[in-house]
């Protein structure tokens, strides 16, 4: 391909990949001290994974993709586990994606449902095997029918959410929350403050998705760090006021992490009398997010298949149908995305369960950085004599700084995750501590099966 990619394209599909409203009530839990922690995940997580998946890919124009960036430096076996985890991640992701749907679309119906995690299962499951068949019919219909749901789906109630939040802040209407120092900084030694950064650094999850166009990107030295840089900035100031909106309108204990979003439009619109609004939001919505599931069924799948060419998976999981679609891997897929689903019956409510997915997803995912940070390291010094389009600026030094910013961001959100938050019933921290250990384990886990079974397909073949 033609290097024919410029900035306004590359800064939207930054926006596309990243910003969701579905992720708004979960970091509005936190107050003015979202503040803060937005920033200061954007310094030690954001930003980094941007450049270090940016130089990473122009380093390996015809290979791209975590397995390869990892296995380059470290080995076959350590670039499976990084895209195993990168894969196994989804498998937590979709539940919480779906659960999201299911209890916005109770406000076409019955919003008292939202909580109800009977219903929640039975929606869940029959959406993500929908949307699979759907997938199995080739990713061509896939990927134009989800360009189409995000730019209805997600740009325009991120805007009007922010907007209405403004409104309401200057009309001197009831605030939930206080923006004093105190309120914005807060207390470091407090474990509660910093679990914020979980429900934080979820929302920056897939930064590294971007880096994909480098080498297609005029002038990459120049246009790409700019685009991350405004990108970035766009979702941070999106993200965050976005969820200060939601904090303003809304009491802490009565935001639903599941259908915080509409609770809160619901909220503007009855005060603005515009209650004939909520169904249309919750259209739009809806759309957007049934557009950004359609294809995330497929893309992480196609990732894994990449280790498949280095016999970690069995070949009937690589075989694919006459669409070119991995059928035995996407059905796996939406098999153990089911079974993962009886988390919510785990927890004694529906915002427990949320959280817990939420929260093992994003240590899954961080772990899986952990190994992206390190490889960008020594990729420094292994490959000393390329000059890709695109590096990071400042030599070595500048790399090390970069990493290490992200490397610190990963390892304070995985600590943090093993405590939820104290407005969340999780049935004691204990009982959570329990269950978030053996979910951690039983996903990484399989990763030695495979090991095993690459060195017995090498031997045998």
């Amino acid at each position: 391909m033609s290097k024919n990619i410029g900035f306004f394209a590359v800064l939207m599909f930054i926006i596309g990949a990243i910003d969701s409203i579905r992720n708004l009530p979960a970091t509005a839990l936190f107050g003015a001290s979202l503040i803060f922690f937005f920033i200061f995940s954007a310094i030690t997580f954001l930003i980094p994974t941007a450049l270090v998946s940016a130089e990473l890919a122009a380093r390996n124009p015809n290979e791209g993709g975590i397995y390869f960036w990892v296995k380059n430096v470290f080995g076959k076996k350590m670039g499976f586990l990084a895209v195993w985890l990168q894969w196994i991640n989804t498998m937590i992701w979709y539940p919480t994606m779906l659960s999201f749907i299911a209890s916005t679309a109770v406000y076409l119906i019955d919003p008292k449902l939202a909580q109800d995690k009977y219903y929640l299962i039975s929606i869940i499951l029959l959406v993500f095997w929908a949307l699979t068949y759907i997938n199995l019919k080739g990713i061509q219909i896939s990927a134009e029918l989800n360009s189409f749901c995000a730019m209805i789906g997600t740009v325009i109630p991120m805007v009007l959410i922010i907007v209405l939040g403004c409104i309401w802040a200057a009309a001197s209407k009831p605030m939930q929350i206080h923006f004093s120092v105190n309120d914005i900084f807060p207390t470091f030694g407090h474990s509660q403050n910093w679990i914020s950064l979980t429900a934080i650094i979820t929302t920056f999850l897939g930064m590294e998705l971007t880096a994909v166009h480098v080498n297609n990107i005029k002038n990459a030295q120049k246009i790409y760090p700019k685009a991350v840089t405004v990108g970035a900035f766009i979702v941070l100031i999106t993200l965050l006021f976005g969820s200060l909106a939601i904090a303003v309108v809304l009491p802490e204990k009565d935001i639903n992490l599941v259908d915080g979003t509409l609770q809160a439009f619901g909220a503007f619109f009855k005060a603005y009398h515009l209650t004939w609004m909520v169904p249309v939001m919750t259209i739009l919505i809806l759309i957007g997010s049934f557009g950004g599931m359609i294809n995330w069924i497929i893309s992480p799948a196609k990732g894994l298949l990449q280790a498949a060419q280095d016999d970690f998976l069995p070949h009937f999981l690589a075989k694919k149908n006459e669409k070119g679609v991995a059928k035995n891997l996407l059905i796996l897929q939406a098999v153990l995305v089911s079974l993962v689903c009886l988390a919510f019956l785990l927890m004694p409510s529906v915002n427990g369960s949320y959280w817990l997915l939420t929260d093992l997803s994003t240590q899954i995912y961080v772990l899986m950085y952990m190994l992206m940070f390190l490889a960008a390291i020594v990729t420094r010094y292994k490959f000393k004599s390329q000059t890709p389009a695109f590096m990071i600026p400042g030599g070595n030094v500048g790399m090390w700084i970069i990493s290490v910013l992200g490397l610190v961001g990963c390892c304070i959100a995985f600590v943090v995750g093993f405590f939820p938050p104290d407005g969340i019933n999780v049935g004691g921290v204990l009982h959570y501590e329990k269950i978030f250990t053996m979910g951690i384990i039983g996903m990484v886990l399989p990763v030695l099966l495979f090991y095993f079974y690459q060195s017995f397909a090498v031997k045998k073949g």
